[in-house]
């Protein structure tokens, strides 16, 4: 059985559609870039330098300058323009009740995951928050997912389970041999987790209950 659960945020237990949007939205223009909110949905999980960078071709420098921007709103009101996916309490209660260990690996400034957190008053349900950390050191998915595993002094890579929406969720846990369940509600799509690998493909977040019960 599983004994640690690693989930994600974004996409995953909360949809951050607008708070990100409307961040990036705000960012953008500070570059004279006008888009549209649902032209942004891109930046929704993966890490806000690598999309600004991969999407908009800025250098290490204007991204950078960018997530400043994208900071000063949303630090303030984008990170509680947010909503909780219908089944995310359910989800962690049942979790608390079958004994598992149940961690926050995000990509998100792991300051900015916990009041989110707390906000929807779940924070209460973590045993552990891996997020990002706001000087770069540690920003990929692989890199928290790491931090969680060095400060739980997990040995045993057949005992973890990452839970995400994006090919990054994916891709962090493969690098530690760590299987990964996806969750299609999110911003990623079936296919995406059919290419990149996903152990386990779900459309509705209760599914999970019952993987860990048969693992």
């Amino acid at each position: 059985m599983y004994k640690y659960i690693f989930l994600d945020l974004d996409g995953t237990l909360t949809d951050p559609f607008l708070g990100i949007t409307n961040s990036v939205k705000y960012a953008l223009k500070k570059f004279n870039i006008d888009k549209t909110n649902e032209e942004l949905k891109c930046f929704i999980g993966p890490p806000l330098r690598y999309s600004f960078s991969k999407y908009y071709n800025f250098s290490a420098e204007d991204a950078e300058q960018a997530v400043k921007y994208y900071r000063e709103v949303y630090s303030t009101t984008g990170l509680f323009e947010n909503e909780l996916y219908p089944d995310t309490v359910y989800v962690l209660e049942e979790l608390k009740k079958l004994g598992v260990k149940i961690i926050l690996a995000t990509s998100k400034p792991e300051k900015f995951s916990i009041l989110i957190l707390k906000h929807f008053n779940i924070y209460e349900y973590f045993d552990f928050c891996s997020g990002a950390s706001m000087d770069k050191t540690r920003d990929t998915k692989a890199d928290v997912i790491k931090y969680a595993i060095d400060s739980l002094y997990i040995k045993n890579m057949d005992e973890v389970l990452m839970v995400g929406d994006r090919y990054h969720d994916v891709e962090g846990a493969a690098q530690f041999g760590i299987k990964c369940c996806y969750v299609t509600y999110g911003y990623g799509s079936r296919n995406e987790a059919i290419e990149y690998g996903a152990k386990y493909i779900i459309d509705d977040l209760k599914d999970l209950i019952q993987i860990i019960k048969d693992s």
